[in-house]
């Protein structure tokens, strides 16, 4: 009763701390963070092991079964692990138990992981380990595309250029992009010509490797300067390479260009995006565990101007199509940027 005979006493002072409440509340309620879906502490732990060329049953039997049995011993709190075994790729999923400490795991799996590179096959890579949850859903997707650019133009300015500086935005995981091709230098070798020049794709393999280094040369020094030494054992250009030996035989130098050619190619490609039957890539962006709310307004997004030395824009580049999603969940799409 105190508290009503206080209220009747003083009633400005009350009438003013109501009002207050009333303002405070209405400023918060402006200014709080909105979410698609409340979070979800379920964490999950990817592990993707990598091996070109080794069969779907190899990968299973050399790298998963290796990997489940050592986590099981090294690792807390698991809940169950999922795996899949494609041509070349391995993919272990280590679910583990609500409220577990996602960041211990994967300190536990990383380590573990390094641990075992000494009984897998030779030339095997660390794994790459990705964390992940429920609550990661894509929240806008990006096409790309543009007239005169190739499938590997589209994939490197997506991954190089833009991916990194979409990155940059508030609660924003941006993946690898689908469709376009993966840049790679391509050896195409000619087995009869290699045949005729009593060589075999082996010779070739250790020519090119044994001729592209990296190595540190230091400096020197003349009279009161110093120099930096550069080494030419490694070609700054792509037709270079095509101009290194393999074999002296006699007098006469075999060369890259008699039994092969080097060219800017492409990875196997595994997904392919369209855009009006011309080539495009797509972006995709995660909303981040932990790690605030993606922008309320797709207007605070801005368009990455920064690429090959100017706008990307005035490479050819065009965003034919943009989703995402507003405060309330629902997709909507967005006009094309040129």
């Amino acid at each position: 009763m105190w508290l009503v005979r206080l209220a009747l006493r003083r009633p400005y002072t009350f009438t003013i701390m109501a009002m207050l409440i009333v303002l405070l509340g209405i400023v918060t309620i402006a200014r709080m963070s909105t979410d698609i879906f409340p979070r979800i502490n379920i964490p999950v732990v990817s592990v993707i092991w990598s091996f070109s060329g080794v069969a779907p049953e190899e990968m299973a039997a050399r790298f998963v079964t290796v990997t489940e049995r050592a986590m099981t011993t090294t690792v807390n709190d698991i809940e169950h692990i999922e795996s899949q075994s494609y041509s070349g790729v391995a993919v272990i999923k280590v679910f583990f138990h609500e409220g577990a400490k996602a960041e211990a795991g994967v300190a536990q799996i990383s380590s573990i992981c390094e641990t075992l590179l000494r009984i897998l096959p030779p030339g095997t890579t660390p794994p790459l380990i990705l964390q992940y949850s429920a609550s990661n859903v894509p929240v806008l997707q990006l096409g790309l595309a543009g007239e005169g650019l190739s499938e590997q133009q589209l994939y490197d300015l997506g991954l190089n250029f833009i991916r990194t500086q979409l990155s940059t935005v508030q609660g924003a995981q941006v993946p690898l992009p689908y469709g376009g091709k993966a840049r790679q230098v391509m050896v195409d070798i000619d087995l009869q010509k290699l045949y005729a020049k009593g060589l075999s794709p082996a010779d070739v393999t250790t020519a090119l490797t044994a001729q592209n280094l990296i190595l540190p040369a230091g400096t020197q020094k003349i009279g009161d300067r110093e120099y930096y030494v550069r080494l030419n054992s490694s070609p700054r250009v792509l037709e270079a390479l095509n101009d290194l030996p393999v074999k002296q035989a006699g007098n006469a130098t075999i060369t890259m260009r008699d039994v092969a050619q080097v060219r800017d190619g492409f990875a196997v490609q595994t997904n392919i995006v369209s855009q009006n039957g011309t080539p495009a890539a797509l972006l995709l962006h995660l909303h981040r565990l932990r790690a605030g709310v993606f922008p309320r307004r797709h207007g605070e997004i801005p368009f990455p101007a920064a690429g090959h030395g100017g706008d990307l824009r005035n490479a050819g580049l065009l965003l034919p199509f943009a989703h995402g999603r507003t405060d309330d969940g629902e997709v909507s799409p967005q006009p094309s940027s040129r």
